[in-house]
């Protein structure tokens, strides 16, 4: 096949070693031009035009660096936030929700560029293979993967990189880092080396974000979020956009030392793994926004709310974000957060991050009700015919089948203990 009537594929880029081999790889393996594409929802990485550049130069025939920050705080982040999302009840799912994004716009730019193939540097054994690969199939299911890293015979660092010096693959020149590092807005993933052994005390210099409980401030810092129909719109009364106030709230409250995350996660293809994660903004959002919801939902929504959103968290950390239950769920979290609106205060110190204070002008929680005080306004005299009414069921089981029959038939006490 000549040169110029190659198929195309887009490489999912991010200018490191697996990816930039990866470039020439694909040119060379498989016969494919290469469309390198690096979106950037938040990672440490500073100025992605070298990521870019590089990508040029190992023969990519079009390479882009897409600024998906400001979308993936609106579109993708304010729906984990309405959904409280954690998985497990511990992981704000900082990996899970960057990957539909990045899947749909490598779709889209296949699309543009008439690309038969998507590929991307996922491994074997990890979620993001799964992820990846079940949104680009949700979004267009003629599209081909090619998931090198699956199929080469690059089994170490070291092969690889040799390979790479053979075929004029630029790489750091710095030692290897000892640890597996995604990140982004929501925060960052840490995993492998000493990690690998969970009896291991993550070391301190995995921590990037947040400082050392220990040397934190000697006085406590109080921080207070807004909310607007379950957004966060403000910070101690300055009111911001989602994303600089993501990256505000990162500062304050990694100055504390509060967004540690050392856990066993069951990974989707169905192998526990060590992971430590480091998340000071979306643990402290999701802690108000939760604290709010139990003010502003009624009983019933918020206790059925709570199964919903780790349904929510399970559907994104196994890659369903295009499916028809999880689109189904949005629109039950949108109705949910209607009325979630107003403030949250929380207290800083030394690693910790404690609710203290709370307002809305839609809470369902009434001073009249709840006080035991002047001002009550609450019926005690109801409060007989509801426990009749409530215990019916168990005094009628009991009676007839539980311990009270068994108590009558044997003449003494049921010793049900």
């Amino acid at each position: 096949m000549s040169e110029n009537k190659r198929e195309k594929v887009v490489l999912a880029y991010s200018g490191g070693l697996d990816t930039s081999v990866m470039v020439k790889w694909l040119q060379i393996e498989k016969n494919l031009d290469v469309i390198a594409i690096c979106g950037n929802v938040g990672q440490d990485e500073a100025d992605l035009t070298a990521v870019v550049d590089k990508a040029y130069k190992m023969g990519a025939i079009f390479a882009d660096a897409v600024d998906l920050r400001k979308s993936y705080a609106s579109r993708v982040l304010t729906k984990a936030i309405a959904a409280n999302a954690l998985y497990e009840d511990t992981y704000p799912l900082l990996s899970a929700l960057s990957r539909p994004m990045i899947s749909k716009y490598l779709v889209d730019y296949a699309h543009k560029h008439h690309a038969k193939y998507i590929a991307h540097g996922c491994t074997g054994k990890g979620n993001d293979q799964v992820r990846f690969e079940t949104c680009i199939h949700a979004l267009d299911p003629e599209l081909q993967i090619i998931a090198p890293v699956r199929e080469w015979d690059l089994l170490t660092r070291e092969q690889e990189m040799e390979w790479a010096a053979e075929h004029d693959v630029p790489v750091p020149t710095t030692a290897a880092k000892p640890y597996s590092i995604d990140d982004n807005l929501w925060g960052r993933a840490i995993e492998c080396g000493v990690l690998e052994n969970p009896w291991n005390e993550p070391p301190a210099d995995i921590w990037t974000m947040t400082v050392d409980p220990e040397v934190a401030p000697d006085q406590p810092e109080y921080v207070t979020v807004g909310f607007e129909k379950g957004v966060p719109v403000s910070i101690n009364g300055e009111k911001m956009k989602l994303l600089p106030l993501i990256i505000k709230m990162n500062e304050i409250v990694g100055k504390h030392g509060f967004g540690r995350i050392d856990m066993i996660e069951n990974r989707v293809i169905g192998i526990k793994s060590h992971e430590c994660y480091e998340c000071p903004a979306a643990l402290a959002i999701i802690k108000c926004h939760q604290a709010l919801e139990q003010m502003c939902l009624d009983h019933d929504t918020q206790h059925f709310k709570h199964q919903m959103d780790q349904t929510w968290a399970t559907l994104i950390y196994d890659g369903l974000w295009f499916s028809q239950l999880k689109e189904a769920l949005d629109s039950f979290m949108a109705t949910t957060q209607e009325f979630v609106t107003g403030e949250v205060r929380l207290k800083l110190f030394k690693g910790s991050c404690t609710v203290v204070g709370r307002k809305s002008d839609y809470s369902i929680y009434q001073y009249g009700l709840a006080t035991y005080g002047d001002g009550d306004t609450f019926d005690r005299t109801a409060s007989k015919g509801f426990i009749d009414i409530h215990s019916l069921q168990s005094k009628t089981w009991s009676t007839v089948q539980g311990p009270g029959a068994r108590r009558a038939a044997e003449g003494h006490d049921f010793e049900q203990f």
